[in-house]
C-alpha cells in the first residue's frame, strides 16, 4: 500500500511516497481504510521537529482521518467490518491503511460524506471544546476569532454562531475578510492594516469582547486581551503567527477576565467521552446543515507534500484534504 513518509527533519519537501507493508490489526486494534484525511497548520511543523509532538521516524502525517473498518484485532467488540467511522490520531493518517485502536474511533452518522468528516476532528472538536467547554459562550456574547480564515479559525467562527454568540473575525485581507463574512461573522477586522483593540472596542461599543479565541499568538495576543470585557476570557489555543507571547499579568487583574489555555490533544486522551459527545454533536450539527466545514482543495494521497506547502505559505481558507486512491 501506499503511504507518505517523513525520514527525515524538514520541510513537506522532505516527504517521500512509498510502498510499505499493509498493517495488521493487534489487540484491541481495528484497520481503518483510510478515504479522506484532513491536513492541519501542524503538519507544517510536525515533519520539521517543530510540534509538541515529535514522533520516531519513519512516521506519516496527517491527524484526522475518516474511512471504512476494514478488519478487526482480538478482542474488539462494538463495531464490525464495514462501519464508516472517523479517528484523531495525532498522526499517521496520510497512507491507504491506519491501525487504530478501537477507543478511539468515533461513527459516522448516514449522510455524512468522507471528505467532510475527515475536516472535523481536529478544528470542529477544538472550537468546540474551546467555546463551549473553556470558553462558556453563552448566547448573544461578542466572540472575537484570531486568525478566522484558517481551517481552525472558520471553525470557530461557525461553532460560536452555532452557540448564539456574535462574531468578530479577524484576519488579513480583503479576501479573507469577505470569506469570513461569507461562513457567518457579524464583523470583521483587518489586523494587518486596523489598529485591533480599537476596532474591537468599537465594535463592541466600548465594552470589549466577552471571549477572544487566539489561534495565532504573537503580537496580536496583547491588545486582544486589552479589548476583553469584565470577566472576559482569552482562550489560548495556537501560535500560527510565530512567537508565544508573554503577557502582562496586570491585565488580567484590572479586567477581571481569565487567560484560559485549550489543549484539545489532551482533552480527547483525559476526557474520551466529553471528546464522542462533541463529536456527535458536530457531525449532527453538520448533517442538519447548521455546520458546514470549507474544504479549500482535495489532493490526492501522492500529492500530500504540496498540500503541505500549501498550508505551510498561508494560501489556504478551510481545509485541505487528501483522498485515497
Amino acid at each position: 500500500m501506499k503511504a507518505v513518509i517523513s525520514r527525515v527533519v524538514g520541510g513537506p519537501e522532505t516527504l517521500t511516497i512509498e510502498d510499505v507493508a499493509e498493517p495488521a490489526a493487534g489487540p484491541g486494534e481495528v484497520v481503518v481504510a483510510m478515504r479522506a484525511c484532513a491536513l492541519n497548520f501542524f503538519d507544517t511543523l510536525i515533519t520539521a521537529d517543530r510540534y509538541q509532538f515529535k514522533p520516531a521516524r519513519p512516521f506519516s502525517p496527517g491527524g484526522e482521518i475518516a474511512g471504512v473498518v476494514e478488519s478487526l484485532g482480538e478482542g474488539v467488540s462494538g463495531i464490525a467490518v464495514g462501519d464508516r467511522v472517523i479517528a484523531y490520531l495525532k498522526w499517521g493518517g496520510a497512507r491507504e491503511k491506519v491501525v487504530v485502536p478501537v477507543g478511539d474511533l468515533v461513527a459516522m452518522p448516514a449522510g455524512l460524506d468522507f471528505v467532510a468528516a475527515a475536516t472535523l476532528s481536529v478544528t470542529y472538536g477544538t472550537a468546540m471544546h474551546g467555546l463551549a467547554d473553556r470558553g462558556e459562550v453563552k448566547p448573544g456574547e461578542w466572540v472575537a476569532v484570531l486568525g478566522a480564515s484558517g481551517g481552525a479559525g472558520q471553525a470557530a467562527v461557525e461553532i460560536a454562531k452555532m452557540l448564539g454568540a456574535r462574531v468578530i473575525a479577524c484576519a488579513s485581507g480583503a479576501e479573507k475578510l469577505a470569506f469570513c463574512r461569507s461562513i457567518g461573522a457579524d464583523e470583521v477586522v483587518d489586523y494587518e492594516s486596523e489598529d485591533l483593540k480599537a476596532r474591537l472596542k468599537a465594535l463592541t461599543g466600548g465594552r470589549g469582547v466577552d471571549v477572544v479565541y487566539d489561534t495565532v499568538g504573537d503580537r496580536f495576543a496583547d491588545p486582544a486581551i486589552r479589548a476583553t470585557a469584565w470577566r472576559g476570557r482569552h482562550l489560548v489555543v495556537g501560535f500560527a503567527a510565530g512567537e508565544i507571547p508573554k503577557i502582562p499579568l496586570n491585565l488580567l487583574l484590572l479586567k477581571g477576565c481569565d487567560l484560559r489555555g485549550v489543549f484539545w490533544g489532551d482533552h480527547v486522551v483525559r476526557e474520551p467521552a466529553a471528546f464522542a459527545d462533541e463529536m456527535r454533536r458536530i457531525m449532527d450539527a453538520v448533517v442538519e446543515g447548521r455546520l458546514k466545514p470549507h474544504v479549500h482543495a482535495t489532493y490526492p494521497l501522492t500529492e500530500t507534500p504540496a498540500a503541505i506547502a500549501e498550508i505551510a505559505a498561508r494560501r489556504v481558507k478551510g481545509k485541505v484534504v487528501v483522498v485515497a486512491g
